[in-house]
């Protein structure tokens, strides 16, 4: 018969049982502290998913604000005038005002009026809007060539304004209300702004726009004859 020595204390067999009170409060509070993490994880799955999405761009809404942006220029111009503006700021404003509107013109002609003219039954209305277009072309390639110094200077940078004026008030009012209900304006929203970014890429657009070498040389040589 084995002796005592052999067998297994008390204290080394005794299993160490848990209540069924504090099993369950142990189990509660592991599902609770689970449900916690990942509660916390998921707001930041969302912010992650949508700051990666794209944000979508209206084609009608981007040009738009170029129409308000090229606005504004010009009555700065008008206050520059108003004022005896120096000529060195004139030709700065001018150059910005003539790049905005040879990329809001080059975006209209390739992609969106294209798409506007297959889509409405209005040819006559397109047909205005290129001609307008030629004419802005014209102001603005001869403002590009002159200077504040020459004559009817003020005067081209005014008519370039006015001309402006009326083909926004037709686009706005007559056009894109049109469109909005031909076109999917966010399919060709997504092509105005890639060929947007294009155009004033390789014009170097920043937040402002410096005058073109040539005018800022005229500028400077009309000044020192004033001189």
């Amino acid at each position: 018969m084995p002796s005592r020595r052999g067998l297994p204390t008390q204290e080394k067999a005794t299993v160490q049982f848990e209540s069924p009170d504090s099993l369950a409060h142990t189990r509660v509070g592991v599902a609770f502290a689970t449900f916690s993490a990942h509660e916390e994880n998921m707001p930041t799955t969302r912010t992650t998913s949508q700051s990666e999405k794209p944000a979508t761009q209206d084609a009608i809404e981007i040009l738009m604000a170029d129409h308000k942006e090229v606005k504004a220029m010009f009555k700065e111009f008008e206050s520059l005038k108003e004022g005896d503006g120096a000529d060195e700021e004139k030709a700065a404003l001018v150059a910005r005002i003539c790049t905005a509107l040879t990329i809001h013109a080059t975006i209209e002609e390739e992609i969106f009026y294209p798409a506007v003219r297959e889509a409405i039954d209005d040819l006559d209305l397109m047909d205005e809007a290129d001609v307008e277009h030629a004419s802005a072309k014209d102001l603005i390639a001869q403002l590009e060539e002159g200077s504040p110094g020459d004559d009817h200077y003020d005067a081209k940078v005014t008519v370039l304004g006015e001309l402006i004026n009326h083909h926004v008030k037709e686009e706005e009012g007559e056009m894109f209300p049109k469109a909005k209900k031909a076109i999917d304006t966010i399919v060709i929203g997504a092509e105005v702004a890639a060929r947007k970014a294009e155009l004033q890429a390789e014009k170097g657009v920043g937040d402002t726009i410096p005058p073109p070498a040539s005018t800022r040389k005229r500028s400077t040589n009309s000044s020192k004859r004033k001189g």
